[in-house]
């Protein structure tokens, strides 16, 4: 369970005086926990699953490479460096990303299995694909693959 490493591998890089590391993983426990209490309910007493943590490992790299982009048209390379640093260590629990040929092979698999006919289709698409997909895929690629096999 992806919960449970976060915890343990802040326990070591604390230990290990990973100054990167330790605020890093506090900042990926903080938004778990988060979304855990937004989620709570009296079935869902455990937080939320896996799939749901690597959706938020996703947008927090997402969030850290236009951080990175930002700071580094400002000049601000130290800061830069800092983001993707911090993408560095968020990345380590994701699974391996799919290549490009790999998505579009899934895209067209999602679109066979749907039916779609169009591009009005693509959500029925893109909701296979996150469900199967979440956290190895993309989406923002994904999305494009979608579009360009209607064209």
């Amino acid at each position: 369970m992806i919960r449970e490493r976060l915890s343990n591998d802040l326990k070591e890089a604390i230990k290990a005086k990973e100054p990167t590391r330790v605020s890093t993983l506090r900042l990926i426990l903080a938004a778990v926990k988060d979304r855990d209490i937004a989620a709570r309910s009296e079935e869902n007493a455990d937080g939320v699953p896996d799939t749901e943590i690597l959706a938020i490992l996703g947008k927090m790299i997402k969030q850290r490479q236009e951080s990175a982009r930002i700071y580094e048209e400002g000049g601000r390379l130290d800061l830069s460096e800092q983001e993707l640093s911090e993408i560095e260590v968020i990345r380590a629990y994701l699974p391996k990303q799919m290549t490009e040929a790999e998505v579009e092979a899934a895209v067209r698999g999602a679109i066979a299995e749907t039916g779609a006919a169009s591009v009005r289709d693509m959500g029925k698409v893109m909701g296979i694909l996150k469900a199967r997909f979440a956290g190895k895929m993309d989406f923002a690629v994904a999305g494009a693959a979608v579009k360009a096999a209607f064209r």
